[in-house]
């Protein structure tokens, strides 16, 4: 991959997509070609392969998928679904179809058993039952790796797949119905500390620049009724309800640094050399109760944390073996503490 490549980067308005586009950037590629979900819809085939007949990229990051946390997964089953695999599939067939010359499938380390052994090894996939709350996305990403294997067998293409673990990082999606509890945690213990000060201005500033979960026009929102908003999502005064019971483990990755991760592969390695895919994480993780305490910390909130027990958990803990990419010659550069408040910084406006 030169500096003149031209290079496709589906999904470059999302965390990982943008993190990319940041990355090759920096690196001094400048023939990146980009699409907006309203310029090109990739769940559509006509119109994903006339895309490739017209711009011809020489390289592919499949970045765009349709994300969410447990409630999101749990609720949108069949577009979880259909989406992610039609998407996938449709970009796969047509880099195949107008001779891409390698392509970069991202996945997610949801693809491994619900209860398989710690930490997850690459051949661990399909080796047992899935998390119900995700699997219609796992089923997807699974067809993905599937797809770009057989492909790279049956025709000799040079697809990649990698399977980050649990993901944050600059851009990430903050709407409380539909996010990871990692950027989740830093909302609500934003809103919390708004809360807590009687800072109701700062609140609205929250509601209009991060998807208000209300209704009501943000200027016309009274104190009442942003109580009522926030107290539904385990906001109050005092305190801040946060749901399961804080137990199961999560390893995280900063975007940027998967971004790096993404390139050092594109550049350096062919399918062949990875195998059918390869995990990228931190190879470390820790209770969930314990990124309560470090964002809270970061955002400096005051106030009682409480664990809402009738929730769910999810998995009990997902630690993805990183030992194939470490023997590749690549780690993780950013720690979780900086991370988070680079990311907090952001979203605050600090």
């Amino acid at each position: 991959m030169d500096k003149f490549s031209k290079i496709y980067i589906a999904g470059h308005r999302g965390m990982v997509g943008s993190a990319i586009q940041r990355a090759l950037s920096e690196r001094g590629y400048t023939n990146i070609v980009v699409k907006t979900h309203k310029e090109l819809d990739l769940t559509r085939q006509k119109d994903t392969e006339d895309f490739f007949q017209r711009e011809q990229p020489d390289y592919v990051f499949i970045a765009a998928a349709r994300v969410g946390g447990i409630y999101a997964n749990s609720t949108y089953t069949a577009e979880f679904i259909y989406q992610n695999i039609m998407i996938a599939g449709n970009i796969i067939h047509a880099s195949y179809k107008f001779d891409v010359k390698k392509l970069l499938n991202l996945g997610s380390t949801c693809i491994y058993p619900k209860l398989a052994p710690q930490p997850m090894k690459e051949e661990h996939l399909l080796t047992g039952s899935l998390e119900p709350t995700n699997e219609p996305y796992a089923i997807a990403k699974i067809a993905a790796i599937k797809m770009c294997r057989y492909f790279n067998e049956q025709y000799g293409t040079n697809f990649l797949s990698c399977m980050p673990t649990n993901m944050y990082g600059l851009n990430d999606n903050f709407d409380l119905m539909t996010s990871h509890f990692l950027p989740a945690f830093i909302r609500k213990f934003h809103l919390a500390k708004l809360l807590k000060a009687g800072d109701y201005d700062g609140i609205k500033v929250d509601f209009t620049n991060h998807c208000s979960p209300t209704d009501v026009f943000v200027d016309q929102i009274t104190q009442e009724q942003i109580d009522s908003v926030l107290r539904e999502l385990g906001i109050l005064k005092d305190r801040l309800r946060l749901w399961g019971t804080g137990s199961p483990y999560r390893e995280f990755l900063y975007a940027d640094d998967l971004a790096d991760a993404c390139l050092f592969l594109m550049t350096r390695y062919d399918a062949r050399d990875i195998g059918e895919m390869v995990n990228i994480g931190t190879g470390r993780d820790m209770p969930i109760k314990e990124y309560a305490g470090l964002v809270k910390d970061i955002v400096a909130y005051d106030g009682l944390v409480e664990w809402d027990t009738s929730k769910p958990d999810g998995t009990p803990r997902k630690l993805s073996d990183t030992s194939r990419m470490k023997a590749l010659g690549w780690e993780p550069g950013v720690g979780l503490d900086e991370g988070i408040k680079r990311v907090y910084d952001q979203y605050a406006g600090l």
